[in-house]
């Protein structure tokens, strides 16, 4: 992944005219949703606007890029985290996905480059692997405990039950978090059971 650009770097006007192509006005060249995907993977800033009302149509047109790419086979993004999503429009709690979401998604940004240097060691080699797999054991309590840290920053509601530090995380719905410490569980289970061999 790139560096992130500086913030004294102009944002990159595209404008989006009724037949639906994408002018750059940075370089004065018609552009494709491939293009603009591009400038997201190297953190190049641009909006997207209405050519003729000025409207701001960035958000639509980076959800078109994102529904392409899972059309084309890409998918990153679960069906149930795609249900979830769609079942929080409209929802009273709906307000504070957008914020979780970006909170989520920069701690695994930030923690990319580490992740991968455990993947790496976990897999990069055929022996030894009780050492890769220990540090991808110690990954993955990491990532979980970042991840309950940051739901307890939104549900500051105590499991019943529970005691100690761990005690402000919340009660997950069916399909929440629940679902996803007992998915943990399972790869943790598994990650042992390939240590033992």
């Amino acid at each position: 992944m790139t560096t992130r650009k500086s913030p004294d770097d102009p944002v990159i006007v595209i404008k989006k005219y009724a037949n639906r192509r994408l002018y750059n006005t940075s370089s004065s060249a018609y552009v494709t949703l491939e293009d603009l995907r591009d400038l997201v993977s190297k953190d190049i800033d641009f909006v997207v606007q209405d050519a003729k009302t000025g409207e701001d149509l960035t958000r639509a047109v980076l959800t078109q890029i994102l529904a392409e790419a899972e059309q084309n086979g890409a998918s990153l993004l679960p069906i149930g985290f795609l249900r979830q999503v769609i079942g929080m429009y409209g929802d009273g709690m709906s307000w504070m996905m957008p914020q979780y979401l970006e909170c989520m998604t920069t701690w695994l940004e930030e923690h990319h480059q580490e992740m991968r240097r455990n993947m790496d060691g976990a897999f990069g080699g055929v022996f030894p692997v009780g050492p890769s797999i220990d540090a991808m054991q110690e990954a993955t309590r990491r990532n979980m405990a970042a991840f309950e840290q940051a739901m307890r920053s939104f549900w500051p509601v105590p499991i019943p039950g529970q005691t100690g530090p761990g005690a402000a995380a919340p009660k997950a719905e069916a399909g929440g978090l629940d679902d996803l410490r007992q998915k943990l569980a399972a790869m943790q289970d598994q990650l042992n059971a390939l240590s033992k061999k």
